[in-house]
């Protein structure tokens, strides 16, 4: 054994140590270690002094980096030495399991720590670093086939291992890039259990800072996309990964089949780190109070845009990578700092739990100045009255009585999300239902932004799903029931219900219509209930300025100011062509999904108020007609957050200019109409073949 150990070099980067770095090598020394070298990558305290009174060879990397560091070190490695021992120099690796690692080396190549096998290891860990080491273990397991543990500083190598990686990093993808590599390689690896205790002295690099924990993350990202891309470019998948999901039914030497399979698996794993690593870059900047927010805000969402794109190329996706994407991309965003309208969210629950109605009294209420919290300044629009329809406030309500909190807020809101992709994903497959999860808009508005409108999108799709796609005669009740839930959460669903009743007047009779009406305003009659007193239920603020004449971001009424003036301060005559188009698309429309989709058409177009996530309303019906006009808003909407820029400039007039207001809504109005007149040509030609062959 003493012979094994003298054919093991120790490699310890450090920073700033001076408070460890002798008890680590201390410590190594007393497990028969002699050959330790310390990296030093320019500390400014007595770190080097420190390492070489303890015995330690010292060498000076003067380029940060952890993976310059210890590439660095690998350059005094001697011809004699056999293996390398990496570890940390702030004490907080657990090297009492050496001895096992010294029992592997016969048997492996690779020799890891795992600090995430003992509960003690995880709960030492900070919440970034146990969410990171999930991310990229889940991200290496999907790529690579390889389920790792974790990204533990403690490994033990053979040289002949690492000659054969041949390690191109040089920063925080050290050591993703090696456990991914050591794949490829078919080396032999082995996690062994692992202690992991707190820094004894100095401060993270990584984990310490919001910043760190964001470059090193975003580090990792980049890492992986990099390993996957010169894995393809090398030929190393394999026929095996060229096979669509469906199996290789034509001709295995096809090599124009070849080619198309390496290109969706490229596309397949560029769309996924795209818009991972979007999420990941606009996550310090969501509050757009600060002037530097918006800029680098819509640098993140063009590359979650590139990813989006790239998702429109792909021919199929399966279960594992279509929730991977969803779900990380929105896990990402719940620290980011939200939209302005959750503190209102938050403030209507919590003053629900003190015995007000958020109908009767505004947040700048006289009455309720006791119950001011420390972001009673963040509401928006304090003198005006909620707005929010019953089952919302019911929803506030529960959240904040288990506390009121942005981040459980959020929650419930991407819980909401992930449930309509899992009920599209269940009617139209992964690939169609890509539109939806893996969409920009849809992953910021809630994830991030912390907008609740996933709340009555979700019965809304449901609605949908079972009207249009379920013969049974209780449909009619279902929906209306899903419908009057999705009206009860935000107002805007009311329109449908008429569609619903006039269907079952047409197709069944007086009796069914009623019976749908019923059902569809008993969620809202039995929510509302609470909120009215002495025969009034002030559920609509239609007082407020904001609600008579505000403007925000609106296409039909701006060009109807041009030449009327008098219109920005009366917003509700544009009820009247929304009520006559409502009559046609009544007439017009046989299905749920035709009446919706153009109903939110019609709304979005002739709304005064219009913010970028009340596009993600008609996203979901995309999902079954890939509508391009659905497709380019999800980007075009971003146009809207100048808005927010120019506010953070002292600009609060709230005003597109012209030129931006046709970035935002061209492509959606260029998309809409390219889609309906093909659709409707498909459709055409569909009938006149149909009615030939009969």
């Amino acid at each position: 054994m003493t012979n094994n150990l003298d054919r093991i070099i120790v490699i310890i980067p450090v920073l700033n140590e001076e408070v460890t770095i002798a008890g680590v090598v201390q410590s190594l020394q007393s497990y028969g270690l002699k050959n330790i070298l310390v990296v030093d990558n320019g500390s400014t305290d007595q770190s080097v002094n420190k390492a070489q009174a303890a015995g330690a060879q010292v060498i000076v990397e003067p380029i940060p980096g952890y993976g310059r560091a210890c590439w660095r070190g690998l350059q005094q490695v001697s011809p004699d030495m056999e293996w390398v021992l990496f570890c940390d120099g702030d004490g907080s690796d657990d090297l009492s399991p050496l001895p096992q690692f010294f029992s592997k080396m016969a048997d492996f190549d690779l020799i890891l720590g795992n600090r995430r096998a003992t509960a003690a290891g995880r709960k030492t860990m900070t919440a970034v670093q146990n969410f990171g080491n999930w991310l990229a273990t889940f991200l290496i397991g999907l790529g690579w086939g390889h389920w790792y543990q974790d990204l533990g500083p403690l490994r033990l190598i053979r040289c002949s291992a690492l000659e054969a990686i041949q390690m191109q990093d040089r920063g925080f993808g050290w050591t993703v890039e090696m456990q991914a590599r050591a794949i490829e390689c078919g080396l032999r690896v082995w996690e062994l259990p692992v202690g992991y205790r707190r820094r004894q002295g100095g401060r993270s690099k990584i984990s310490g800072t919001l910043s760190g924990s964001i470059q090193a993350g975003t580090v990792i990202l980049s890492t992986l996309g990099r390993l996957y891309l010169r894995r393809w470019g090398g030929g190393e998948m394999g026929d095996k990964g060229e096979m669509g999901d469906k199996g290789d039914k034509g001709d295995k030497g096809d090599k124009g089949d070849r080619g198309t399979g390496k290109s969706q698996r490229l596309f397949l794993w560029l769309s996924a780190l795209l818009l991972i690593l979007g999420s990941a870059l606009i996550i310090p900047y969501g509050d757009f109070r600060q002037i530097e927010a918006v800029p680098r805000f819509w640098l993140g969402i063009g590359v979650m845009s590139l990813g989006f794109i790239l998702s429109w190329l792909l021919h199929s996706v399966n279960a594992a990578w279509f929730w991977g994407v969803a779900i990380l991309t929105r896990l990402l965003l719940l620290p980011m700092y939200p939209g302005d309208d959750i503190w209102r969210y938050l403030w209507e629950g919590y003053i629900q739990l003190q015995g007000f109605s958020p109908y009767e009294l505004p947040p700048n209420a006289a009455e309720l100045i006791p119950y001011r919290t420390e972001w009673w300044s963040l509401i928006n629009h304090q003198g005006v009255t909620a707005i929010y329809p019953p089952i919302t406030q019911l929803g506030f309500r529960i959240l904040a009585a288990i506390t009121p909190a942005v981040v459980l807020f959020k929650l419930g809101f991407v819980v909401a999300d992930l449930l309509v992709c899992w009920l599209l994903s269940r009617r139209f497959g992964y690939q169609q239902t890509l539109i939806y999860a893996w969409n920009p808009l849809i992953i910021y508005s809630f994830a991030g932004g912390a907008h609740y409108d996933s709340w009555f999108i979700l019965p809304l799709v449901a609605a949908w799903l079972v009207f249009d796609y379920s013969q049974q005669t209780i449909r009619w009740v279902k929906s209306a029931l899903l419908l009057g839930i999705s009206v009860a959460v935000k107002w805007m669903s009311l329109p449908i219900l008429s569609f619903l009743v006039w269907r079952a007047w047409r197709q069944v009779g007086i009796v069914r219509a009623v019976i749908v009406i019923l059902c569809g305003f008993l969620p809202l009659g039995l929510t509302a209930i609470q909120f009215c007193h002495n025969g009034e239920c002030p559920l609509i603020p239609t007082g407020s300025v904001f609600v008579s004449h505000g403007r925000s971001a609106e296409l039909i009424p701006h060009l109807v100011s041009q030449i009327w003036e008098a219109s920005r301060k009366v917003n509700w005559i544009y009820l009247f062509p929304l009520g006559l188009s409502g009559m046609w698309l009544l007439l017009r429309s046989k299905t749920f999904l035709q009446f919706s989709q153009w109903y939110f058409f019609v709304l979005l177009i002739l709304s005064p108020i219009v913010h970028a996530w009340y596009f993600a309303w008609i996203v979901p019906f995309a999902a079954a007609t890939g509508n391009w006009g659905v497709r380019l808003v999800s980007i075009s909407t971003f146009i809207y957050f100048v808005l927010q820029y120019n506010m953070a400039q002292g600009n609060f007039d709230w005003y597109l200019t012209d030129g931006q207001r046709l970035w935002l809504w061209l492509p959606f109005l260029l998309g809409w109409f390219w889609s309906t007149i093909k659709f409707d040509s498909i459709l055409t030609l569909w009938w006149q073949q149909a009615r030939g062959q009969k």
